[in-house]
């Protein structure tokens, strides 16, 4: 295992070992994505404390090899990241308040195009502007479209974007889709409510799903891509969640369920509930929820509130996407997903009546800081992806990526 790390204070919960470590050069990551070439695995990381992106090969997932680092836009958050079809979609974005950033100094926005046929040596095709605060999680599962969450002059928060990609160096919008409260020269009260596409959008056939933060969770009919209409929208309530509200719909394979979550903003659980929950799309006009899932075992010996107390965010923040890529693990029985100080959390789904956990894994609280946040120094995980093989992967705001596997 490369980039030695204590596992002296590792909590191994549930069904999950560590096979591999890589600090990423003491640049810790927020998203990721992957893309196989000639046999090889290549992991592609959006970096959290400073703007930029690292390419890792995982084709040996305990020896991973950091291969390049690449500088993003100063005074620009460089969080989001999508790889398919030999093309890389990164997003810019300016810094939200709190996190950093200078709004006195320029920063980069909306979203840089690159070829990736050479897996370690990008190439920019093209950068797309829409003269706003830029773009946050973005889809794109290869082929000719791609699927934005952007803000955009005239709208309150993040709308839906469509992008044509077919030439990749000329990208161009082809349509737009919001919610009325959005548009604020119709809306004087835009803004009282956190309605913001936070995205990614996710695409079955001629259906989108979108997380629409107190919006709730949108479904449109794409199968006219230049004019979305609105199949239904499901109200969680400005009552339930963080202000961010709908973070994430993932439609699960082969099923009529979706998984929805919100994600955890303020420290030591200082709001609403943050749930995950599953939906019946069955009839996508009258989506309904069955149930939500239950709150992260804690370790053994702690007390009941011990992740509410541990310090920093306590609270669902991201699934993991097969997004249609061979490459990544496509299950229907079980959902992969980070929990901020709670670290790791499998959730088997088989009875969507009674979602139970089923593995976890806890980092150790990191020994050096990188960023401001949290507060108090405790783990922090972020995002997760899936391989094919079964390996996953793991970023944390003051540690570099954990991958793992189940066990035998």
């Amino acid at each position: 295992m490369t980039n030695n790390i204590d596992l002296s204070n590792q909590h191994y919960l549930e069904n999950l070992e560590l096979v591999g470590y890589s600090d990423l050069g003491e640049k810790p990551g927020f998203k990721m994505a992957i893309q196989v070439v000639d046999n090889r695995w290549y992991l592609y990381v959006a970096h959290l404390w400073e703007p930029g992106w690292s390419i890792l090969d995982v084709t040996d997932p305990e020896e991973p090899k950091l291969l390049k680092y690449i500088s993003g836009p100063s005074n620009t958050w460089t969080l989001q990241i999508q790889v398919a079809d030999s093309l890389m979609l990164t997003s810019l974005e300016k810094i939200s308040p709190g996190w950093g950033g200078n709004d006195n100094e320029p920063n980069g926005e909306g979203i840089i195009l690159w070829d990736v046929s050479q897996p370690d040596s990008p190439v920019e095709l093209s950068r797309l502007k829409f003269g706003a605060k830029g773009t946050h999680r973005n889809f794109y599962a290869g082929g000719r479209y791609a699927h934005l969450a952007a803000s955009v002059p005239g709208y309150e928060g993040n709308i839906y974007l469509v992008i044509d990609l077919l030439d990749p160096a000329n990208p161009k919008e082809v349509s737009r889709w919001w919610l009325p409260e959005q548009d604020i020269s119709k809306n004087p009260d835009a803004g009282k409510v956190k309605i913001s596409l936070h995205g990614p959008a996710h695409v079955e056939g001629d259906r989108v799903y979108l997380p629409y933060g107190h919006g709730g969770m949108v479904i449109l009919d794409i199968s006219d891509i230049s004019a979305p209409k609105l199949v239904s929208k499901l109200d969680f309530g400005p009552d339930m969640g963080s202000k961010i509200g709908v973070h994430t719909v993932l439609p699960v394979p082969g099923t009529s369920i979706a998984v929805v979550n919100t994600e955890a903003i303020k420290e030591n659980s200082n709001e609403p509930y943050n749930y995950t929950a599953i939906v019946d799309i069955k009839d996508e006009k009258n989506p309904k929820i069955l149930s939500f899932f239950p709150l992260p075992k804690v370790p053994l010996g702690q007390p009941a509130d011990y992740f509410v107390t541990k310090g920093g965010r306590f609270g669902p923040h991201n699934q993991h996407h097969p997004q249609g890529q061979p490459h990544l693990l496509v299950r229907s029985d079980l959902i992969y997903l980070t929990y901020f100080n709670a670290g790791l959390r499998l959730y088997d789904i088989q009875d969507p009546f009674r979602p139970r956990e089923v593995g976890s894994f806890l980092p150790a609280n990191p020994q050096k800081r990188y960023g401001f946040k949290p507060t108090t120094l405790v783990s922090q995980t972020e995002d997760v992806l899936v391989d094919a093989r079964g390996h996953i992967y793991i970023t944390d705001k003051n540690h570099g990526i954990f991958i793992l596997r189940e066990k035998a």
